[in-house]
């Protein structure tokens, strides 16, 4: 079993896309309130759903870079579109400082965002919707190109000699998780099929992938896109006495478990906390000193790949809650 060298990066994230700093947009919303003195204030609004573990690790990365920086962080998150856009324009009127906007179902919060530099509040995208962050309006968009990860990750399952692929999506409507199957299948040279769950039903999220293995025992690959859902298959896997490989997006203290006990071949890591931390960081940066970062480009936090060679390393901040 081996790896191609270009995707054998574990932890290296890819070149930063900082064409300069110059500020082109949104500068008029440079605070005057950062200049008197007064606390910056930046909101979170992201599409992760209340005990989303992938979602707690950006919540501490926003909350710990508003803690380094002196800035005042609040956070909320709702997977229905129409209630993040409510989440947004709440956040508008309490004329913070920037914001920080998850994309999960673009069109869905495209005119809430819209808004928002509308009234000349410096925008940063994250996560999700990278393709259309400039489109909205956004300074820039910190997270993967979900596509290219993808991409990734069916070449290292066609390493593995894997040929018949699950993709399992979690989050009905997401764009970005659609984009990591339609990578994989781009490069395994093989069948990749989507399978629909929920991940608030991990249960029957386990059942549905068992069944799936059961009734079509030439599946030789699953590949999972959230931590949780990947020990869920892990499970589903054994139950079903089946010899599929796993793989999966992001990384937990028990994805890096199992990758570990040789149950996980690898793990795509996008750094969540990265994507938490560093539009803190920017916007705080705006507000105190007029820096305008990204240049209208995406800052990349992955992907990276967590295998066996490097879990060791990445458990230990798993355990912390930052990976």
């Amino acid at each position: 079993m081996k790896f191609k060298s270009r995707w054998m990066v574990g932890l290296v994230v890819l070149p930063l896309a900082l064409t300069g700093c110059t500020a082109t947009s949104n500068t008029a919303a440079t605070t005057d309130a950062a200049a008197s003195g007064e606390k910056v204030t930046i909101a979170v609004v992201t599409h992760g759903s209340p005990g989303d573990t992938f979602w707690d690790v950006v919540k501490s990365g926003a909350e710990q870079a508003g803690t380094d920086l002196g800035a005042t962080v609040t956070y909320q998150g709702d997977g229905d579109p129409v209630k993040q856009s409510q989440l947004i324009d709440a956040a508008i009127a309490t004329k913070p400082d920037g914001l920080i906007v998850s994309m999960a179902n673009p069109d869905g919060v495209k005119s809430a965002v819209e808004r928002a530099v509308s009234a000349g509040i410096p925008v940063i995208t994250i996560n999700s919707g990278l393709e259309q962050s400039k489109e909205f309006g956004a300074q820039t968009h910190i997270g993967q190109s979900e596509f290219i990860a993808g991409q990734g990750a069916g070449e290292q399952l066609a390493d593995a000699d894997v040929s018949n692929v699950i993709c399992v999506i979690h989050e009905a409507g997401n764009t970005g998780l659609e984009e990591r199957c339609n990578g994989a299948a781009d490069t395994l040279g093989g069948t990749v099929s989507n399978v629909q769950v929920d991940v608030a039903n991990v249960a029957d999220a386990q059942n549905t992938i068992k069944s799936k293995l059961l009734a079509d025992p030439s599946i030789d690959g699953v590949l999972t896109l959230n931590p949780g859902i990947a020990v869920a298959a892990s499970q589903a896997i054994e139950e079903a006495t089946s010899t599929a490989v796993l793989a999966t997006f992001d990384v937990s203290s028990d994805v890096t478990q199992l990758i570990l006990d040789d149950k996980i071949l690898f793990a795509v890591d996008q750094q969540p906390y990265s994507q938490g931390y560093l539009p803190v960081t920017f916007l705080t940066l705006q507000a105190r000193n007029g820096d305008v970062v990204g240049g209208g480009l995406p800052v990349y936090s992955g992907p990276g790949f967590v295998t066996k060679d490097n879990a060791d390393q990445v458990a230990k901040f798993a355990k912390n809650g930052t990976r």
